[in-house]
């Protein structure tokens, strides 16, 4: 009995209640309640109350909740990152940019055609990937939890795999720039100047204006 209960609070922790249910409501149909009032497509989802879509009238009665807007690319459902990455780790899912907005797609998009790349598939639906991601989307990764394959793999924002996604993604590339180490991440670039002890200082190698010589008074030759 204990064993079961420590199996559903991991559950918990790896998937969240609201995930299942977010993928599977139904997405840009008229609200039933304001049906007469235009613009009353249901692209709302509530996390908190974990029901069906709902439109932008009905968001008055999910005021303190956690909301996030579902949007529409090539007539799938998406959402920005920036939106759900505040609730869920999204990491080894694949962004798009749209509009200028990182977005990740809802549910699974399958292709016929594989790739020549085996690294840059869907581990699930074997779709084409742009980057050496993993998922395609946030019901792909969902299946790849579930499986049970990577233990570090989860939904959770205090889950390791997200710290060490981070880091590889973040590492500090270093180069040499004119003799000088210099480190730049994702965050900020930053020159730090780590000489040897036989090289010169960086004063030396400036090229500083040369003054001119200021012409003497001319002298006439003898007779």
């Amino acid at each position: 009995m204990v064993s079961s209960i420590v199996k559903m609070e991991n559950d918990d922790v790896m998937t969240p209640p609201w995930l299942t249910p977010m993928l599977r409501a139904d997405y840009f149909v008229t609200c039933s309640i304001h049906a007469r009032w235009s613009k009353s497509e249901c692209n709302f989802f509530c996390l908190d109350c974990s029901g069906n879509a709902f439109c932008s009238y009905c968001l008055v009665h999910h005021r303190d909740h956690r909301v996030v807007q579902i949007r529409r690319s090539s007539y799938h459902n998406v959402v920005r990152v920036c939106e759900i990455e505040r609730h869920i780790d999204v990491s080894c899912i694949q962004n798009y940019v749209i509009n200028g907005a990182k977005i990740l797609f809802l549910n699974e998009r399958p292709q016929s055609r594989v790739g020549t790349s085996l690294d840059k598939i869907c581990q699930i639906c074997f779709r084409n990937l742009i980057d050496l991601c993993g998922f395609c989307s946030l019901a792909c990764k969902l299946d790849g939890v579930k499986n049970g394959g990577d233990p570090y793999l989860t939904f959770s924002l205090r889950g390791t795999l997200g710290d060490s996604w981070k880091i590889r993604n973040t590492g500090v590339c270093s180069g040499l720039i004119n003799g000088i180490s210099v480190g730049v991440d994702n965050q900020r670039s930053e020159t730090a100047a780590v000489l040897s002890p036989g090289t010169p200082s960086i004063e030396s190698h400036r090229d500083y204006p040369k003054k001119k010589r200021r012409k003497g008074i001319p002298h006439r030759a003898p007779f």
